[in-house]
């Protein structure tokens, strides 16, 4: 049976989108495989409100998350943890050899603009100033959306060297990114999520100040090469074999998101996320901090201390599939994905078989 995937990636994909990953193969130095780039890399830039470069990368999002520190640390990178995803800038980030410090919170609360001062004035300070900010923009692992918007407000003001680098990866087209007015300097995403494509695809945004820091580097690394990324970008191409048929199915859904509109496709995301949350509450406890829950993922605590398993092997009876906790919170908590192209109607039926299953009344 064909499972419904209410988790936070990978998510459902229609079949429209898997129909055109079949196109015929065409040439990657071809003018019809530039069309094709180019074609994406304007939809993307509309979707992202940016005039600036969007990069292709056949990769994970992991890959770029490692290409923008590589590109644009020159001296020291605040890492922001509050959750187990954005714990992977700092990894990567230590992996690379690049100073680092971190700024963390407990999970389930947001990194704020007032955290996030205090830490870079203090660096400043002790004379070891930072000059890229790594954020995670929705905490996966906690169901957690940190305020960017006001981060980089702040940053921007008063740290105008920062370069802000952000993990958008699972709430990319599904909740509005102001790329430029914000001032984001990398901003990252798998197409796994919030796109509904399948994985193996990441699109990042790069400004122009990063792209003038990355030329400051020596040692960017190969694969994940921002200058060399721009060289073929500027042709519509890129250095390595693209992944072509993920381009074709990012394409395709790309039309199928402005169709639908893209405040029309944000409000659908809060719709989803505000009836799984009102049920969180009446059933179980919602986990962290209500101020910033996530519009793409609930994170529930098990209040009722029922198994896990069981229920999600019955769900997959009926054709769909929840997350369990992750990391520490495995066993104690679950997530509900409600992204990408699932519909308010395929939350309520999701909860209702829930319900049933559990006898929840």
């Amino acid at each position: 049976m064909r499972q419904k995937l209410f988790i936070p990636g990978p998510t459902e994909v229609v079949d429209d989108v898997l129909g055109a990953m079949a196109s015929p193969m065409i040439g990657h130095r071809s003018t019809a495989y530039a069309n094709l780039q180019q074609s994406c890399e304007t939809k993307l830039k509309k979707l992202l409100n940016t005039t600036g470069r969007v990069f292709l990368f056949t990769s994970s999002s992991t890959g770029v998350m490692e290409g923008a520190i590589r590109n644009c640390v020159a001296r020291r990178a605040l890492n922001t943890l509050n959750g187990e995803f954005s714990r992977r800038w700092h990894e990567i980030a230590k992996s690379c050899g690049v100073e680092a410090d971190t700024l963390e919170v407990e999970p389930g609360q947001a990194i704020t603009p007032e955290l996030v001062d205090a830490a870079l004035a203090e660096g400043a300070r002790r004379g070891q100033p930072y000059d890229a900010l790594c954020l995670t923009y929705n905490e996966t692992s906690t169901g957690i959306l940190s305020p960017v918007p006001e981060i980089a407000k702040l940053v921007r003001a008063s740290y105008p060297e920062v370069l802000i680098l952000v993990d958008a990866v699972s709430c990319m087209a599904g909740v509005e990114i102001a790329t430029d007015a914000w001032g984001l300097d990398v901003c990252l995403a798998g197409v796994q999520k919030c796109f509904a494509l399948p994985p193996g695809l990441t699109v990042a945004s790069v400004s122009a100040r990063a792209l003038e820091r990355a030329r400051t580097i020596p040692y960017r690394g190969y694969y994940f090469d921002f200058v060399e990324m721009e060289k073929f970008a500027a042709r519509n191409n890129t250095p390595a074999t693209p992944s072509i048929s993920h381009l074709y199915a990012l394409d395709r859904q790309m039309d199928r998101m402005f169709a639908e509109g893209l405040a029309n496709r944000y409000a659908r995301h809060l719709a989803m996320a505000e009836h799984c949350r009102a049920w969180g509450r009446r059933r179980f406890a919602l986990y962290g901090d209500e101020r910033y829950l996530s519009p793409t993922v609930t994170h529930i605590t098990n209040t009722r201390g029922f198994d896990f398993g069981a229920l999600n092997k019955e769900l997959g009876k009926r054709g769909a599939t929840v997350s369990d906790g992750y990391g520490p919170f495995k066993g104690k908590t679950f997530r509900i994905g409600h992204m990408g192209d699932l519909t308010l109607a395929d939350c309520e039926w999701l909860t209702a078989q829930i319900d049933d299953i559990l006898g929840l009344k």
